[in-house]
């Protein structure tokens, strides 16, 4: 039996309120940037895992499935989101708006958002469909006005 879902960003919410007191204690024992790399490391493996076990139970990773996952982050207005362009060898599109931002400011985070939130996103797609690149040059995390996600199938 499966317990409750709730919203992704209801559990990044969780997430961050679990790992500020570890982040700190890194901090404290190792210094900033080695605590940054250590919790971004951490991030990016659990990513890439999740990429691989969902693609696992969509039976295959690739763009077409990867698009139909988009109402999982986008729930709840987490983000607002205007698709560029979407076709079988790409999908681009930019986040104007970016609840998991604010949550990571308001948890007193937004130095390392990025890291538990935006790092995850490269990760992810490497586990779900290792043929899918992401490129991205700006984040609203890092204090950009918008998130330009660009997803290309290589040749």
């Amino acid at each position: 039996m499966t317990g409750p879902t709730i919203s992704l960003l209801a559990r990044r919410r969780v997430e961050g309120e679990i790992l500020k007191p570890v982040f700190e204690v890194l901090k404290e024992t190792f210094g900033e940037e080695a605590a940054k790399k250590a919790i971004g490391l951490a991030i990016r493996r659990a990513a890439q895992e999740s990429g691989r076990q969902l693609a696992k139970e969509m039976g295959g990773g690739n763009l077409a499935n990867f698009i139909a996952l988009q109402p999982r982050w986008t729930q709840g207005e987490a983000l607002k989101v205007e698709v560029l362009a979407q076709d079988s060898e790409r999908f681009d599109y930019d986040v104007t708006s970016c609840a998991y931002a604010e949550m990571y400011r308001e948890l007193g985070l937004g130095d390392v958002g990025f890291l538990l939130s935006c790092n995850r996103d490269e990760a992810f797609i490497q586990g779900f469909a290792p043929e899918v690149e992401l490129r991205r040059g700006q984040t609203i995390m890092e204090g950009a006005p918008r998130c330009d996600f660009r997803y290309r199938v290589r040749p």
